[in-house]
Formats: structure tokens, C-alpha cells, sequence
């Protein structure tokens, strides 16, 4: 797989720790949030072929999201995807609650929808119930989710070994071989375990020092990982650098590294973007120096594409992955990027609007 681009990234400076007074938790707590970026199109040059060329197709989206505007943004993608191609999208959203989102996706099995859309969830939860939409002839496609029988079923992810190789490539630019580090994830979570892969090689073929390891997922990840890595820092004050690859976990590393007074010191690399993200990495003096993103409006978009193809019998893979790119905080102020509208200006390959595409069937992007 070919590695994402990067960009150079500046030189550290300290967080303000005002940046952070309004961080919202990820997993699945309320929370205020930025707009999701509007949503364009180009025209399709073709009628729509079937079964979109009649009644809406009934499409249920079946999702396990979390607070933030990623997920907002991902939403609103497809959303905006699903009205080029007359679906209809039944969406339930269970926010953390692996049980509510099992009977979400019995529900919708139940009322035989033309498609289910899976938007990530635990394996040992949802895979049973796949397996039974599957064999009821409902045709699935999931994002975000490890199954172990993809039998019948489209998977679709970003690509999380380019995310986490884009990064921890300018992790090592920056910091060197053999650096002092620390990763601060979870496990239980597809997309986390394929970057947990990658992180273990740079790891090993860099003889990077792991000095601590902590992390976990929760109703309010970004604020419970705070004093998980105070703890760490205090007792690892000499750490160089912390990978830490999801946005909401990144943004707690940030605040406890600022209370330490370590901003100086310790580079921080994440994964993800979004509005709030891009907030915190802009900060006067913040250590996160480094994401590897793509665009959550343009993949939600693609998610539905890939359904949309995969009925009108025009799609010829099973596993579909969306390629990400490196962004550094040189990138974002040298482009005057402060939000994602204006980052898909400066990248436009983040708007995917060349991936899956046909003539009657543009991105919604």
C-alpha cells in the first residue's frame, strides 16, 4: 500500500491551556459542536440506473457514533450522498451502547430494508446479526468494523495502515530512532487495533523506548484520558514524543500534557480531523504537531456510493479503503487553514470526488 503524502510540519511550541476550557468527550455523551461543512455536487450526467430509478431505495444506516463533528460531518456526507441517489436512509444511532445498537440492527433486519449500512460497533455484538442479513438476502456494507466472516458483506474503512504510517513517519523525521515515546489507545476497536499493527513495527524497527502505555474508550474519552496520561507523564516527564491515533483521545493527551508544562518537550501525533481538532492543533504553542486524516463529510459520501454501486450491480470490490493523507501544523498555518471546508481547499484529494464515482452517480463532496 502506498504511503500517504506528507507535508513538513513547524516547530513545537507550548499549548495555551485555554484551548482546551471547551473540550467535548468523545464516545457517546451530548455535546455542542461545530457545523457539519455544507455539502456540493456535481451534476450527474446520466439518469439513475435501477433499482434507483423508481420509489427511494429504503437504505438502513446503523451506527455506533460518538460526540464531535467528525461524526457530524459523517452524517451529513451521507446524507447528502443518499439524496443524489434517491435512498432513503433509516438512521439509528446508539452512541456507545453496544446492546442498543444490536437491537438497532435487529430492528432494521426486520423491516427488510433494500440495504443495510453498519457504521462501526464491536465485532462479537454485531457479527451474528450481519451474518443473519446476510443470509435473509439483505445486502450489508459496514464501515469501521472487524468482522471475522465477511462472507456476503462490503467492508469499508479509511485506510488505517497510511494513517498510522503517515504519522509515525513524521514522528521518526522529528524525534529519531530510538526515542523515549509514549501510545496512548485502546483496544477492543477495529480501526485502533489495524494502527495498534502498525505502531508495534515502527516500534520495533526504529527501537523506539516505549516508556508508558495507557489509554481507553469511554462515554467521555478526550477528559478520562487526561488523568491517565498525567499519571504517565509525572512518573515519564523525559518522553519525547506520544502517539496517540484517534482525535478524541489525541485531545486529552494535548490538555495533560500542557498541565505539565511539558509543551516545550513533548510532541504530540494524532489521527483524525475536524473542526475542533484543527482548533487545538492551531492553538498558540500546541504540541499536536501532526494528524493523518481524511475528509469524514466525503467518506460518509463514499460509504453510500459503495452501497449505491454495489445494487446497481456496478461494483467490483468487497473491501473498499479510504486513502488519508499527513497534515502538519506548518501545513495548516502556512494555507491559513482553520477549518475542514478550508482544508478540502487546500487538499483537494480529501473530497475523494474521483473515488467510486459514475456518470450518474457524482460525489455529493
Amino acid at each position: 500500500m502506498a504511503k500517504p503524502r506528507s507535508i513538513p510540519f513547524a516547530p513545537l511550541v507550548t499549548l495555551a491551556a485555554t484551548a482546551l476550557l471547551a473540550l467535548s468527550g468523545c464516545a457517546q455523551s451530548s455535546a455542542e459542536t461545530a457545523p457539519a461543512p455544507e455539502t456540493t455536487a456535481k451534476a450527474a450526467t446520466a439518469d439513475l440506473p435501477a433499482p434507483f430509478d423508481g420509489d427511494p431505495v429504503s437504505v438502513a444506516l446503523v451506527r455506533q457514533s460518538g460526540a464531535g463533528d467528525y461524526f457530524e460531518s459523517w452524517g451529513a456526507g451521507a446524507e447528502a450522498q443518499a439524496a443524489l441517489a434517491n435512498i432513503e436512509l433509516t438512521i439509528t444511532d446508539a452512541r456507545n451502547d453496544n446492546a442498543k445498537q444490536a437491537s438497532d440492527l435487529e430492528q432494521a433486519i426486520a423491516s427488510e430494508p433494500d440495504a443495510i449500512i453498519v457504521d462501526h460497533g464491536q465485532t462479537d455484538t454485531l457479527q451474528p446479526l450481519i451474518t443473519r442479513a446476510v443470509d435473509a438476502g439483505i445486502p450489508v456494507v459496514v464501515y469501521d468494523l472487524a468482522l471475522t466472516d465477511a462472507t456476503g458483506v462490503v467492508t469499508t474503512s479509511q485506510s488505517d495502515e497510511s494513517m498510522a504510517t503517515g504519522v509515525l513517519d513524521q514522528l521518526i523525521e522529528d524525534v529519531g530512532a530510538g526515542a523515549k515515546v509514549g501510545y496512548v489507545s485502546a483496544t477492543g476497536y477495529a480501526a485502533l487495533d489495524r494502527r495498534a499493527v502498525v505502531w508495534n513495527e515502527f516500534v520495533e524497527e526504529n527501537d523506539l523506548d516505549v516508556v508508558f502505555s495507557t489509554g481507553k474508550v469511554t462515554d467521555s474519552t478526550a477528559s478520562d484520558n487526561i488523568p491517565l496520561v498525567d499519571a504517565a507523564l509525572k512518573q515519564n516527564p523525559d518522553v519525547q514524543a506520544i502517539f496517540a491515533p484517534y482525535d478524541e483521545i489525541t485531545k486529552g493527551v494535548v490538555q495533560a500534557v500542557s498541565q505539565n508544562n511539558l509543551s516545550s518537550s513533548v510532541k504530540v501525533y494524532g489521527i483524525d480531523i475536524s473542526n475542533a481538532d484543527l482548533e487545538v492543533i492551531n492553538a498558540e504553542n500546541s504540541p499536536w504537531v501532526a494528524t493523518s486524516a481524511t475528509d469524514p463529510t466525503a467518506i460518509g459520501a463514499a460509504v453510500v456510493r459503495t452501497l449505491a454501486l454495489q445494487l446497481a450491480g456496478e461494483l467490483e470490490e468487497t473491501d473498499v479503503q479510504f486513502p488519508a493523507i499527513t497534515i502538519t501544523q506548518e501545513f495548516l498555518a502556512d494555507n491559513d487553514v482553520d477549518n475542514v471546508a478550508a482544508l478540502r481547499v487546500a487538499e483537494p484529494t480529501l473530497t475523494l470526488d474521483t473515488t467510486l464515482v459514475t456518470d450518474w452517480l457524482p460525489a455529493a463532496s
